[in-house]
């Protein structure tokens, strides 16, 4: 790597393109990998040694996402005014700051509300984290290998993101039955802490790029922006929810049907998510953003449909595949839009308000889509995520005329 900063749009080999994504990336795979470990054991200390109901372990878990859709404004504007690498250093900070609270809490278990209030505040600290590490390393990628390869910077994001947390999880498992030394909630919180610093010497000898400064041209305000990235923003919900039906109430279907083997639907689910990102990125690019993202949805709908219809684990299975092959492109495919839409100088703010709309429907996917169950049971849930998704194709097929004045369908 050399030590000039790059300029957006600079031609460059595929080798160098993939190291530059690559050195960058590794942040966060970092953040996420905390992210895991800390999913997978926070409700159980919380319910099962500190003694506090359900709902707050469940509380303990989505304060994380409450914090990074909050944050994710001002993380936006940070990466504009100050550079990514500033802002995704300050991130790893604020995700080790986050394992030092989890590694207390456990000396405050005699005054349980304490140690609850600790967990919080180390939850709220990696939230923060999330917004600004994994939206500054996507504006710090685009910006180090050009605007070309925006497609291909926010796929391995991805795919660091959701391989993060399924490494992170069976980790912190183990870690937290282990009756060792660095054993349990403790050594979670100092597997946290160790693994974010030693990134920051990392972070900190990378190229910087350079912020835009507002003499290069008008920085707009976040509403505004948030408004030329809402029409991809909106497709991207659409299909989010049904990944949030996925994530939050696939095993309480399998349990319901009195199945085993959720573990292996969601494991189904994450590997062809991961294997999609891989074999099909380039067709964003070679196919457009929109089509792509058009073409997921409709997959990710047929696939919800398997799920409501199928009444076997295998059918289940199918159809975990078919939705994750439909969301896995997605985010990248919409993002593209969402990106391109913007100026330069506003991309840090364009990747913040894109993201919103994604933490919006997962945040509140689980708890909303909980309340179909009593009334519908699990079919009606995922013929409504279906219906969902099948509303995004229509968004997107609005996006597309609009961009080409032309209709998508013949």
């Amino acid at each position: 790597m050399n030590g000039n900063n790059n300029i957006e749009g600079a031609p460059d080999t595929a080798g160098k393109t993939l190291w530059s994504i690559f050195a960058i990336v590794v942040f966060t795979l970092l953040c996420y990998v905390e992210i895991g470990l800390q999913m997978a054991v926070v409700p159980l200390f919380v319910k099962e040694q500190l003694g506090f109901s359900s709902a707050l372990a469940g509380f303990a878990v989505s304060v994380q996402y409450l914090a990074t859709f909050i944050s994710r404004v001002g993380a936006g504007r940070r990466i504009d005014t100050r550079g990514p690498k500033r802002v995704v250093i300050a991130g790893l900070f604020l995700g080790a700051f986050s394992g030092l609270f989890i590694m207390l809490a456990p000396s405050m278990m005699a005054w349980p509300v304490g140690a609850l209030a600790i967990v919080l505040l180390g939850r709220i600290f990696l939230g923060i984290s999330e917004s600004w590490v994994a939206t500054g390393v996507i504006v710090w990628n685009i910006q180090r290998v050009g605007a070309p390869g925006t497609a291909r910077v926010i796929s391995w994001n991805g795919v660091c993101s959701y391989g993060g947390i399924a490494l992170g999880a069976p980790i912190a498992m183990m870690i937290y039955q282990s009756h060792a030394a660095l054993g349990g909630f403790w050594g979670i919180g100092l597997c946290c802490m160790l693994m974010l610093l030693l990134g920051v010497p990392w972070a900190w000898h990378q190229v910087a790029v350079k912020p835009l400064s507002p003499s290069t041209g008008k920085r707009h305000s976040f509403m505004t922006v948030f408004g030329q990235v809402a029409p991809y923003g909106m497709a991207l919900a659409a299909g989010s929810i049904g990944f949030g039906a996925i994530s939050s109430l696939l095993t309480l279907y399998f349990a319901d049907q009195n199945w085993s083997g959720a573990a292996t639907a969601l494991s189904i689910f994450g590997c062809v998510f991961v294997l999609t990102r891989f074999g099909f990125t380039t067709q964003i690019t070679k196919r457009g953003g929109t089509i792509v993202a058009l073409v997921s949805l409709l997959i990710e709908s047929l696939g919800l449909c398997v799920l409501a219809m199928g009444h076997s684990p295998v059918w289940a299975n199918i159809g975990a595949a078919l939705t994750g092959a439909g969301f896995s492109l997605l985010f990248p495919a919409l993002g593209v839009g969402a990106v391109a839409r913007t100026k330069p100088e506003n991309k840090g703010i364009a990747v913040g308000a894109f993201s919103v709309f994604l933490d919006i429907a997962l945040g509140l996917s689980g708890p909303v889509l909980g309340f179909i169950i009593p009334f519908w049971g699990y079919q009606g849930l995922f013929l409504t995520t279906a219906l969902m998704s099948l509303m995004g194709v229509g968004i997107c097929a609005f996006v597309y005329r609009k961009e080409n004045g032309q209709s998508i369908l013949p």
